[in-house]
């Protein structure tokens, strides 16, 4: 096996040091688990396997990421529990007369997450509470924050994922925005009997660094995780694609934009290709426009600017329908998994594309048994 040897520009994080890529480091003590057996929402996109009742299982071994990406809905999701912690931060920071800082600007993590884990899969006598041996489904890993944003947490998720190896039955999905993941195998974090059991998978919204660079701060480079995607597909490793989330490109060529992606993560030995343009959620757009503009990527955020706001629900339509259509001339029905959220307007015409790679979600789709677990 050759060795993965490409390295990662992102902060150190060691027990040395409070703070990771510039973001201070907070522990969330109360933490109980680092496993979400109720994961229905990532079980309807396919990401982890449904169970009897439908539910998935996750894996979140903190609350806030090391990353500060623009379109990030982690902050509006774990606001309500992390709140007193950031509150006793900032109320830390106000005495010593310093501006507060928000969820985004902050690292939460949980105490001792393998513990935590050890404690969900065994029972007090060291038997596996997942025993089955055909119990294979598919968990993924993570919902909340990056599972290889330094060295120090891919050691973390290789521990965590051992321990899941070797007492369950369990396939481990990860998705990650650095190209540190690689390592897991050619560093031998994982072994090399286990290695089968994991699908490794890298978030390639677009091929420019440049447009990666405004919206995915301190992320890797794009063209780095590409890279570390071809050492594991040419070692042999399971993968999977994730072209998400894309933008509209400049020139509306979505044809190209496609073609071009999927030539890039070689989706002939992807396992499956996720994708979906950017989530409607909180501040993303204005936030992602914001860092487009600051960056000097005039007709980008110009492209993204068309198909904003209220007014221009037909043009945002447009967008999601021609990325989809694009990615259906490239990936084979059966691998696209494009995730799109549908309200009571565009339900019928996406239901008509579930045959084709679409996989509907929100409530208009729960309301229509459209979604990937009721129908």
């Amino acid at each position: 096996m050759k060795k993965y040897t490409d390295q990662h520009r992102g902060g150190a994080c060691s027990t040395e040091t409070n703070s990771i890529n510039g973001k201070p480091v907070l522990l969330r003590p109360n933490a109980r688990t680092v496993l979400n057996l109720k994961s229905r929402a990532f079980a309807e996109k396919l990401l982890c396997d449904s169970s009897h009742d439908n539910e998935g299982v996750t894996l979140n071994p903190g609350d806030a990421c090391v990353f500060r990406c623009s379109f990030c809905y982690v902050g509006l999701q774990m606001i309500k529990v992390d709140k007193p912690i950031l509150e006793n931060f900032n109320a830390g920071r106000r005495a010593r007369g310093e501006h507060e800082l928000g969820f985004e600007d902050v690292v939460i993590r949980r105490p001792d997450p393998v513990g935590l884990l050890r404690k969900q899969l065994l029972h007090g006598n060291g038997r596996s509470r997942f025993p089955d041996p055909d119990d294979n489904r598919v968990i993924f890993g993570s919902t909340l924050v990056d599972v290889a944003g330094t060295m120090e947490l891919l050691r973390e998720t290789a521990s965590l994922a051992n321990l899941m190896l070797n007492n369950t039955a369990w396939q481990i999905r990860l998705l990650s925005k650095s190209n540190l993941l690689a390592r897991l195998f050619s560093d031998n974090l994982i072994p090399e009997r286990h290695r089968h059991r994991l699908i490794l998978g890298f978030s390639t919204g677009t091929l420019s660094d440049d447009v990666a660079a405004a919206i995915e701060v301190g992320t890797a480079r794009v063209s780095k995780r590409i890279r570390a995607l071809h050492w594991l597909q040419d070692e042999g490793y399971r993968t999977f694609g994730m072209i998400c989330p894309s933008l509209p490109p400049p020139d509306g060529d979505y044809e190209r934009f496609s073609r071009e992606i999927c030539e890039a993560i070689r989706i002939d030995r992807c396992e499956h290709v996720w994708a979906e343009v950017i989530n409607l959620r909180g501040k993303s757009l204005v936030r992602t426009l914001a860092g487009l503009h600051q960056a000097g990527l005039r007709r980008e955020a110009d492209a993204l600017s068309a198909v904003m706001g209220s007014s221009n629900k037909a043009a945002w339509e447009r967008y999601a329908r021609d990325t989809f259509c694009a990615h259906t001339r490239h990936v084979p029905a059966d691998k696209l998994r494009f995730l799109q959220y549908v309200d009571d307007s565009t339900a019928a015409w996406w239901a008509g594309q579930r045959k084709h790679g679409a996989v509907l979600l929100g409530k208009a789709a729960v309301k229509r048994k459209l979604s990937s677990i009721d129908g």
